[in-house]
Formats: C-alpha cells, structure tokens, sequence
C-alpha cells in the first residue's frame, strides 16, 4: 500500500472516531465539545498540520495537508481553531521568534486557549503603514508603550495582540520598528469598537498609556520589526485571499442566528432559482444564467491557480509577493459576488429587519455592505497594484 493511501486510510479512521457528531456541518464550531474537538485536534497534530512537531504541530507535508483536508471536508469537519493566531502570528513566530517565545505562544495558538488581534494601523498610519508613531521607550527589562491603534479587528474578544511600535524616533521610518506581542488585560489598555455600515461591530480603535511590556516580548531585534511586519502582511493577505468566497465579518449579534442561513443557501445558481425562477432546471433568465456562470467559474479558476500556486512553491517557503494578487482579485471577485446576490433578491437584498425578510435575506444584506471592505483591509487594491507591478511583474518605479 502506498503512503498516501495508508496515510489517506489512518486519518479518515482518526477523525471519524473523534470528530463529534454536534459539530459537524459547523463552519464556525461552538458548543461544549468545541473544547474537546480542539483538545483532540491539538493532540493529534491536525490543528496546525504544517507546524514542526517540536512546536505542537503535525509536521505534515504538503500531500498529506491536502489528503487531511479532503478528509474533514468528507465528513464535514470544522477547523478546531482559526484566526490571525494560526494564520499570521504563528508563522511569523516560527520563521522569526526564539525557541523560548515559540513554546510559550504557540501551544495557545494550536488548543484555541488564546485568542490573538493585530495592532498595525493608527489614525495617521494606514497604507503609509510605516509612518506609524505608537511609541515603545525601553526602560530595564521592559518597554513603555503610548499610543493609538485603529482598525483592530476583533480586538474586543481577543486575549493579546502582536503589535508594530516605534522604537527609534530618529531613525529613517522604516527603520525604526519593533515587533511586540503584550498582554491586552495589562493596565493602560483602552479598547472601543467600531459601529459599522454592516451592523457588525468587528473593528476596534486601541489605546495605550504608559503600558508595560516584558522586553522579552519583542520579536526578533529591536528596530528590526519592518522585515517581520511585511512577512507578516503576505500571511494576512493569503488568508484574505483565502476567505472571501461567501463574504468576510460576522453580522451585527442581533442577527448572528442568520449568518448560518447565509452560509447553508446553497450555490449562486441555487439562489438565481429560488428568487428568479427555473427553466428546464436551469435558471430561467439567460443573462442572469451567464452572469451566475461567470462568477462562478472565476472562483473556480481562481481556486485552481491559487493551489497551483501553493504546491508549485518551494517547501517550507512562505507566501511571497504573489500574495497580493491572490488577495486583489479575491477582494474584487468577492464584491462583484455580493453585487450579483442582492442583485438577484431585488428588494429582498434591501432588508435589515422585520419578518418581512427572512434570514438569508437579512444576512445578505449585511454581507453586501461588509464586502465593501474587502478593497481596503490588509491593504488596499491601489497598494497590491503598487506590489504586483513592482515585485511579481518587475516593473520600473
């Protein structure tokens, strides 16, 4: 028997044994045996298959990731965590922290017991990320920070945030960044969400005063956050790119219940049926018929050039520049996606509230509005532009 199909045999026994029956079919798993899920996952490598086992991963190879992603899609199985602790912070770690900082964070990362956000932005720093001024004054065996962060996505629930600050006033402004992880319970931090559009509330303004960090908390060399932070920003934007298919942002808690409705509607084309009709079980509008078959296949050759692009890297290489033009065109597809959807309910895609919308259309409603957003986070289309011409492309400045 060969090693795939051996391998392909002992994870989908592993996971039908352990997988529990409450979450399955969950894109987002909660409950009483998330816990358990996670515990089990965690144990067994899988949260986090391509970390080095040393470090609470799988040590998986390229194959077998995909051999166990096949397998958790078969059975519809969740991830057993999420979030920019797997996607951005841990692999930043790996490739730039020390052992000490690496056995400290990532165990919290791999069983979900640490919930991490990003504090990149300020009022006066957004694509000029460099220009930022949240200042950090070493003083013995820490670091005093003042300032503001803005855009923070969900740090309101989260547990630490991994953050860029300005160590060196005087030096060129790239070159004066440091990167720090702290504590967002320590004292001096103020954290206010963000109303917006969408009714969701998943952005937070962040404020430091004269808040104390352990200066073992910096990651790689002082002054030297720069090279950290746009390594960090490929990773960002790889998850982006990876996550826009239905939309991105959780809908106002008033009606979280109707995101699941949103995610269990089924296919464009599904929709197109339900609200414009069918004919000879195909939709009944032509035009519609080719702008649905588009969008779709657009996400499917999209899908297909971003795996190819994944498993034509060299291993244990990180995303490289190529991770703006997966995100560009996510961000685009994505939005072009949520224009045809309310565009096929008609009045149905303008409801907020009432019985007068059921949840699916609630939920799309919101999910149109939040995909506006999609061109702006993690770097607006105009900087990966900027990015693609200059680093993929090669073009003079």
């Amino acid at each position: 028997m060969e090693h795939g199909e051996a391998f392909r045999n002992e994870v989908r026994a592993w996971l039908e044994a352990n997988l529990p029956e409450s979450l399955k079919g969950r894109g987002w798993p909660s409950g009483p045996d998330l816990a358990l899920w996670r515990q089990r996952m965690g144990d067994r490598g899988f949260a986090c298959p391509s970390w080095p086992k040393e470090y609470g991963g799988g040590g998986l190879s390229a194959a077998e990731i995909r051999i166990l992603q096949d397998e958790m899609r078969r059975l519809r199985a969740p991830a057993s965590v999420a979030g920019f602790g797997v996607s951005m912070l841990g692999p930043v770690l790996l490739e730039f922290g020390n052992d000490a900082q690496k056995r400290e964070h990532l165990p919290g990362v791999i069983y979900g017991r640490v919930s991490w956000c990003q504090g990149y932005s300020e009022p006066g720093a957004g694509s000029d990320l460099a220009s930022l001024q949240t200042r950090a004054v070493r003083d013995g065996d820490e670091y005093v920070i003042n300032g503001q962060k803005i855009w923070t996505s969900g740090a309101q629930n989260a547990d630490w945030i991994f953050c860029l600050v300005r160590t060196d006033p005087d030096a060129p402004k790239h070159d004066g960044i440091s990167f720090v992880l702290f504590d967002l319970r320590s004292p001096g931090v103020e954290i206010q969400p963000i109303p917006l559009i969408s009714g969701a509330s998943s952005f937070c303004q962040v404020f430091f005063q004269d808040v104390r960090v352990p200066a073992r908390n910096l990651i790689g060399r002082e002054n030297g956050g720069w090279t950290i932070a746009k390594r960090l920003l490929q990773h960002e934007r790889t998850m982006l790119s990876g996550g826009m298919g239905g939309g991105t942002g959780a809908p106002a808690r008033a009606v979280t219940g109707d995101l699941a409705a949103f995610r269990s509607a089924g296919s464009l084309g599904d929709i197109a049926k339900r609200y414009v009709g069918a004919r000879d079980e195909r939709i009944a509008d032509a035009i519609l018929r080719d702008q649905v078959a588009q969008v779709e296949l657009d996400a499917l050759c999209y899908r297909l050039t971003n795996r190819r692009s994944a498993e034509s890297a060299k291993a244990g290489q990180g995303p490289g520049h190529t991770a703006s033009m997966f995100k560009l065109y996510a961000s685009e597809m994505n939005k072009r996606r949520q224009e045809l959807t309310i565009s096929i309910l008609g009045s149905q895609g303008l409801g907020w509230e009432g019985n007068a919308f059921d949840p699916f259309e609630r939920a799309s409603t919101r999910q149109w509005l939040r995909s506006k957003g999609n061109s702006i986070e993690g770097g607006t289309s105009e900087v990966q532009l900027n990015v693609i011409a200059k680093r993929v492309l090669g073009l003079p400045d």
